[in-house]
């Protein structure tokens, strides 16, 4: 590309405003020039505008073209800051005692100085229609990824600009302290988009983040704290009197996120009943997994729940749940007519669920004394398999679709115990027990479940979720039937597993959804190969993926409540664990012990081998 191509080249007025396409459209564009020269390649005018037109793959070259003509002094509209830009000052996020509160950073009808404080309350003029409160606002899953994830939600606009976010703990904390802590954990969506180099490469690109700051002031100005002291009741008066301060007068809706330890649940959902709804719009509760250590207890805890609120309050909630792969399941079924016709016991083989940590991930003390089973087997795994197997819903709401989910958690097969090997993870110290762990701590959890109904009577379902092995995975592997009297047997070999047709959905590592098929090899002579047919997710889709919580917030934000367990599948799904976890009380069974950063039990291959299933991939 020559330097005289830029000759023609007219500068537009600096009033014109940068603008950049999402990275999935077809196009960016951005103010600079009326001609452009023919070297340009795909950078044409279009209103004034230069348009990088291609596909996503061509983002890159894109960029490398903007580069050089920032270079080539065409850009310099962007490196002057606009008469607006100089009046107003840069102020940092995250405060201390030298520097304006988040408060005062944001420009509101009310004074500064009063503006959304509930140390001193005031007013507001424009009520709130949506009051969010995270109880246990200053644990590790709040910080980590609740206040993330409802960031998020606001700088895209699934919130009301209005909200009030409201932290309940028990320490003494000020809503400044509250909003530095939260602060700490927020980072802008512009970033991860585009990422840090770029934005520093393209000085355009700063407004998106400078966009991002004003609502994370925003954001923060909004968020209050409240320090419940041990009386819940009295607590729970506060956060209502609280929420009343910044509420509309004619409509108000609230969320609780109720992210406490299972022993404090029961107390605290039922001081909220009674004392922090509201009567001017609905409530909805959010309670965190796991839903009770054992069919007792979580029974118990049903009962509770539902004598102070309504199943359709209740929000169940499982991260692993809001992952793009489980609500691809239903659409990948039941909008595509090539799938549907095969999706039954005559055309499966077996399917397979692969849920597995490496060795980096840290299990806890949160994982102590209930292990695997109560944490990802009983929600993620079957809440998969109900969603995976069920018959079509009448309609996409909440409500049919948990009816269907239920009907296949009520017709799998209670669990053998000699269909399921338990494993535990060892340090390399020596052989011994990871002593974070309680001995009897299952950290791995291999079986094989049937769903007695007509459509899958006889296809093993084989579950393989653990911690602490070589790599960390999550995906499901549907594998089919051998084709009948198949004419090139003697070309595929002894192995003829090796030329099964495949439907692998994996999320992790590298979202993708790939078809196995047999495919001749190109040449002379009759070759046949194992080929997928590959549609890698980071290829096809240049975008962010949201978190899980943000997903399964905004559900609840929305009323969508499909991939939250109702009170009757969470008994569904204890009653085929109990007979496993009856037989672990009964006789005390130790886990088969297993390498940290291995494969797992030696004894799940022979499970394996037993339902006459191979894993593939090994």
């Amino acid at each position: 590309m020559s330097v005289s191509s830029f000759q023609s080249l007219t500068p537009l007025s600096r009033s014109s405003r940068a603008e950049i396409a999402s990275p999935s459209s077809a196009a960016l564009t951005f103010p600079a020039t009326v001609r452009v020269g023919t070297e340009l390649g795909s950078l044409r005018s279009r209103g004034g505008l230069v348009v990088a037109h291609g596909r996503s793959s061509s983002f890159c070259r894109k960029l490398r073209r903007l580069k050089l003509w920032q270079m080539l002094n065409v850009g310099q509209w962007w490196r002057e800051p606009s008469p607006a830009k100089e009046l107003k000052k840069k102020k940092n996020i995250i405060t201390n005692n030298n520097q304006a509160s988040p408060a005062e950073l944001v420009e509101t009808p009310l004074r500064s100085s009063q503006a959304h404080s509930l140390d001193s309350p005031v007013k507001v003029r424009s009520g709130a229609s949506l009051c969010i409160a995270v109880v246990g606002a200053t644990g590790e899953l709040a910080r980590g990824k609740i206040f993330p994830a409802l960031f998020a939600l606001y700088y895209s606009g699934f919130l009301p600009e209005d909200v009030g976010i409201f932290g309940y703990s028990r320490k003494e904390l000020t809503d400044e302290d509250l909003r530095s802590i939260i602060a700490s954990n927020l980072t802008c969506r512009i970033d991860h988009q585009y990422g840090i180099s770029l934005v520093q490469l393209f000085p355009f690109i700063s407004s998106f983040r400078e966009n991002c700051g004003d609502k994370m002031d925003a954001f923060l100005a909004r968020t209050y704290h409240l320090n419940g002291g041990f009386d819940n009741r009295e607590g729970m008066s506060k956060l209502n009197a609280s929420m009343e301060q910044i509420e509309s007068e004619s409509e108000a809706n609230r969320i609780f996120y109720l992210s406490v330890p299972q022993e404090a649940l029961p107390d605290v959902a039922s001081a909220l009943a009674d004392y922090a709804q509201t009567r001017k719009g609905w409530n909805r509760v959010i309670i965190e997994k796991p839903f009770g250590f054992d069919p007792l207890s979580s029974h118990q805890l049903t009962r509770t729940l539902l004598s102070k609120f309504e199943e359709k309050q209740l929000y169940r909630i499982d991260h692993l749940l809001g992952r793009n792969l489980i609500e691809n399941l239903t659409v990948l079924r039941f909008s595509n007519l090539v799938f549907e016709p095969l999706w039954s016991r005559n055309h499966i083989r077996n399917v397979q669920i692969i849920m597995s940590e490496d060795s980096s991930m840290q299990t806890g003390r949160y994982f102590d004394g209930y292990g695997i089973i109560q944490d990802i087997v009983h929600s993620h795994v079957l809440q998969t398999i109900a969603l995976l197997a069920m018959e079509p819903p009448i309609s996409l709401d909440g409500e049919d679709i948990r009816n269907e989910k239920v009907k296949v958690l009520r017709s799998i097969r209670k669990l053998d115990p000699t269909d399921v090997i338990l494993g535990q993870y060892k340090t390399s110290d020596v052989g011994k027990v990871n002593v974070a762990l309680n001995s009897s701590t299952p950290t791995y959890f291999a079986a094989a479940l049937y769903i007695d109904n007509a459509r899958w009577d006889g296809v093993p379902f084989l579950i393989r979720t653990g911690m602490g092995l070589i790599e960390h995975r999550m995906e499901i592997r549907i594998q089919f039937h051998h084709v009948p009297g198949l004419l090139y047997r003697e070309r595929i070999g002894h192995n003829i597993d090796a030329a099964t047709n495949e439907l692998i959905l994996r999320d992790v590592p590298d979202e993708a959804i790939l078809v196995k098929i047999n495919n001749k090899i190109p040449g002379l002579g009759l070759q046949l190969d194992a080929s997928e047919l590959n549609l890698l997710y980071k290829d096809r889709y240049n975008l962010e993926v949201p978190d899980s919580y943000e997903h399964l917030l905004l559900d609840v934000v929305d009323g969508d409540n499909h991939l939250f367990m109702r009170s009757d599948e969470l008994a569904a799904a204890w009653g085929i664990l109990s007979p496993v976890l009856e037989e672990m009380d009964k006789n005390h069974t130790a886990p088969e012990l297993y390498e940290l950063g291995g494969r797992g039990p030696v004894g799940a291959y022979y499970l394996w081998a037993k339902h006459g299933v191979r894993w593939l991939d090994d």
